[in-house]
């Protein structure tokens, strides 16, 4: 998501000082598309950098990319303003705020509802938490990424609705291929099901986008199944806190597990079809 993000904002005129990964071989490919510099350690960047932008993969990778225990992101935060789009846990995304402002920077949290096609056209749907003002200084870079721009309110409440848009939206998938795989153990045309589907209260953002692939066992990866089940662990935990009980999220969660613990977790999330087609394991043929 971050190299097609930085791509698209070079195709619009921004200037990209240089790029960081932990995978040295993604690190080298994106600073050669982008003509930019390969930053060697995270202080570079935000040395370097007037606008940071991250894409991290969990609650840990982002501690550690703001580590205050050794140089990190904050080393030359002062003055600088960092854009965290990664989902994760609404309280890091509180904590990552208040390190950066108490070294002298500025922090969004900008959480994504869209995927790679989205993120290197630059029609992305942001939700936006963070300082008001902040987000208004912001906003040329962020029109530049998005198709919709929704400042949602303080630090850590755009994460909770991004949680709670990729809980409904697993929950949404696993009931599709539920759904189809009952179909297909019936006999039924399942092109002739999926059309009925759209056209009835059946229909959702999820029959469009996953129906065919789940008929075609085609699960080459837009939203992998090891994060559907962190999304979906970050809004049971949101539940918790407030004790109210989600038994459809939790049994969603289950069914990622055990794609993930089959070794099956950088399937797309419509790999969750391979547990409930009948004739299907849980490895690919």
């Amino acid at each position: 998501m971050g190299a097609n993000m930085a791509l698209h904002l070079r195709d619009c005129g921004h200037s990209i000082s240089c790029v960081f990964d932990t995978s040295e071989t993604a690190a080298k490919e994106s600073a050669t598309d982008l003509e930019c510099k390969l930053a060697l350690s995270l202080e570079e960047v935000s040395r370097d950098s007037e606008v940071i932008i991250t894409v991290v993969t969990d609650d840990s990778a982002m501690d550690e990319i703001f580590s205050e225990e050794k140089e990190s992101l904050l080393t030359h935060a002062e003055g600088k303003l960092f854009l965290n789009c990664a989902t994760i846990s609404p309280d890091v995304h509180r904590m990552v705020e208040k390190r950066i402002i108490e070294r002298g920077g500025g922090c969004l949290e900008c959480c994504m509802a869209s995927s790679i096609t989205q993120a290197r056209n630059g029609t992305l749907y942001l939700m936006v938490g963070g300082d008001r003002n902040t987000f208004e200084d912001a906003s040329p870079v962020l029109q530049d990424l998005s198709k919709n721009l929704r400042f949602v309110g303080p630090s850590g409440k755009a994460a909770e609705v991004k949680a709670l848009v990729n809980m409904v939206m697993n929950v949404n998938t696993a009931a599709l291929a539920e759904g189809l795989g009952i179909g297909c153990a019936l006999g039924l045309d399942l092109e002739m099901l999926v059309e009925v589907f759209s056209q009835t209260g059946a229909n959702s953002r999820v029959l469009e986008t996953d129906a065919e692939d789940m008929l075609q066992r085609d699960h080459e990866c837009y939203f992998s199944a090891e994060h559907a089940a962190k999304d979906s662990r970050i809004a049971l935990a949101l539940a918790k806190e407030s004790l109210l009980q989600t038994p459809l999220a939790q049994a969603t969660l289950e069914q990622y597990e055990k794609l993930v613990a089959a070794g099956l977790g950088s399937l797309d999330k419509s790999g969750i079809a391979e547990l409930t087609f009948p004739g299907r394991s849980p490895a690919l043929k």
